[in-house]
This record gives C-alpha cells, structure tokens and sequence, in this order.
C-alpha cells in the first residue's frame, strides 16, 4: 500500500512552499488523489518527479 503524504510533508521534502507543491499538482507534474477533499500525495509520485527531474537536469 502506497504512503500518503500532505503537502506541507511533500514541500518539506522538496524545500519548497505549499503553493509551489498545488502549482505541481495543477500543471500535472506531480500525481495526487483527494481523500473526502484533502489533497494527498503518494510517496511514490514524490519519488518519480525528483528523478524526472534529475533526468531533465542531466
């Protein structure tokens, strides 16, 4: 079973701000579910965009 981070955790784990995580998530960039209208994100969709982005960077 996937983990399901908020996203204050997943702006924690990129150092970025919450508005940036929602931008993400707006811009289909990174995957997220809503549960009973709270945003969650799985650990592995968190996993798959910072080796996206680390394949873009290289």
């Amino acid at each position: 079973m996937a983990e399901l981070l908020t996203v204050p955790e997943v702006a924690a784990q990129l150092k970025v701000g919450r508005t940036k995580v929602y931008d993400l998530i707006r811009t289909n960039r990174l995957a997220s579910i809503k549960v009973d209208g709270c945003r969650r994100i799985p650990h592995d969709a968190v996993r798959s965009f910072i080796r996206q982005q680390m394949g873009e960077a290289a």
